[in-house]
């Protein structure tokens, strides 16, 4: 079932959402051993933010997401970047299974996750994925930092109070970034039977106002984004709140969470 992240929401997300730096992938391959010899599953891949990078790595990446114009824009994107060895595939976490029949047990070398977690159930998942890796393989869970709305700085705090005044309801979803969450997935991952390491990569950017009101269009619902009339005027809003805040930096904390199978 689509998420309600389609059309102009699936515009927004291309456009704003930050992508992962190299040192993400690295981590990635060398948590399972990678090779141009093993296939890799993209689940909730969005626009391709890991996906298309991840080709270049391995022999084929399938991407999963069940938002048809989320796939559109990645389809896009690795056509520009010359990636042919991707697939596109309209399903859920709930389809793994499905991969498992059709790829094989065994099959695959990693399974990554970006920031899409907490839309699925992960302790089923985590179960159905086990069998889907090879010896050696695993569950790659990426956090790319806290939302916007939640960082660490005066302007994120400007930006959530200007957010909840326009919403009318607290925006406090930190859409699985949290220590509580990255907890839940650990034990998960434990429990369906991976061996759990992690690691951590930081980096510096500084937005300006456009991709912030951009980044928040994108991580809402279609039925929550201001019409199109409404979106001047909300950008006004966040910039008068954030321009005593300047420059808006943000300090980015990535967290590679690996589940390795062994047995």
């Amino acid at each position: 079932m689509a998420l309600g992240f389609a059309g102009e929401v699936a515009d927004f997300y291309h456009r704003y959402r930050r992508g992962y730096p190299p040192a993400v992938f690295d981590a990635v391959v060398a948590a399972f051993g990678l090779t141009s010899d093993d296939i890799a599953v993209d689940l909730g891949c969005g626009t391709g933010q890991v996906t298309v990078p991840l080709a270049a790595r391995v022999r084929a990446v399938v991407g999963v997401d069940p938002e048809p114009d989320m796939l559109a824009h990645a389809r896009r994107a690795a056509a520009e970047q010359g990636a042919a060895n991707v697939g596109w595939v309209i399903g859920t976490d709930a389809d793994v299974p499905a991969l498992r029949a059709v790829l094989g047990d065994g099959s695959v070398g990693a399974v990554t996750i970006g920031q899409a977690l907490h839309w699925m159930r992960h302790d089923d998942l985590f179960a159905s994925t086990f069998p889907l890796v090879r010896l050696g393989g695993g569950v790659a869970v990426l956090t790319n930092g806290t939302p916007l709305w939640l960082q660490d700085g005066d302007w994120s705090r400007a930006l959530r109070e200007c957010l909840e005044q326009w919403l009318g309801t607290r925006a406090g979803t930190a859409c699985g970034t949290d220590d509580a969450s990255q907890e839940r997935y650990r034990e998960s991952l434990a429990a369906a039977g991976f061996q759990v390491f992690a690691h951590h990569v930081d980096y510096t950017g500084t937005l300006d106002v456009e991709s912030i009101v951009g980044g928040v269009f994108s991580a809402l619902p279609v039925d929550r984004l201001p019409p199109p009339d409404e979106r001047p005027a909300f950008a006004d809003r966040v910039r008068r709140a954030l321009e005593p805040h300047a420059p808006f930096t943000e300090h980015v904390h990535v967290t590679v969470l690996t589940g390795r199978r062994d047995t």
